[in-house]
């Protein structure tokens, strides 16, 4: 005798179906999902460098993508930029880039809660003044630091490895932003309009 198929087992059938079916067809939609590059991690490159005084690494992305246009029988192919490699001060032997520096800043100001639109106006604030670099020493002021702290030394407040700790500099830098502006993009309104912050 034959029996029949509970409810359950069509329903649970038809779930491994759908589940099965879902995962084929976002990947045939969009075969780079999951797949993406985030900018606040990068390997560091082999080659090593000096770079003003202390040891740096520097990483060369390539690209194998080139934007080509078919128009009436004319192929325009754009020819792809240059590589420029990524400058890196190093912390401990690991890599400080711009980019981990930022990612350790968007956790800091979404803890003082502010939100985005102050996190960009920091990205902004302090693309001008050190480029995210932890290094940046400004020779005729003596500026230093990614918040380019005057004299650099007023750092030593957030602690003791002031010079080659961006969250040191990164804690010290919010707080002088917080108290002198109120916000990151209090400071960078006062800088866009005469300079300095």
């Amino acid at each position: 005798m034959h029996r029949p198929r509970s409810r359950g087992h069509v329903a649970l059938s038809f779930f491994a179906f759908s589940a099965a079916a879902a995962f084929v067809l976002v990947t045939v939609v969009d075969p780079y999902s999951g797949a993406t590059a985030s900018p606040y991690f990068q390997v560091a490159g082999a080659t090593s460098d000096r770079y003003d005084g202390q040891e740096a690494q520097s990483l060369s992305v390539f690209s194998t993508v080139a934007n080509t246009v078919t128009i009436e029988g004319f192929t325009v192919v754009e020819p792809e930029p240059e590589p420029e490699p990524v400058i890196a001060a190093s912390v401990g032997g690991v890599a400080v880039t711009p980019g981990s520096a930022q990612a350790i800043a968007a956790g800091a100001v979404a803890a003082r809660g502010w939100g985005n639109d102050q996190f960009n106006c920091l990205v902004s604030l302090w693309q001008k003044e050190s480029n995210w670099r932890v290094d940046a020493a400004n020779s005729s002021s003596g500026a230093y630091g990614i918040p380019q702290s005057l004299p650099g030394s007023k750092m030593a407040s957030a602690g003791a490895d002031w010079q080659t700790n961006p969250a040191t500099q990164i804690a010290w830098g919010l707080g002088y932003i917080s108290g002198r502006y109120g916000t990151p993009c209090g400071a960078w309104g006062h800088s866009v309009d005469v300079g300095w912050y």
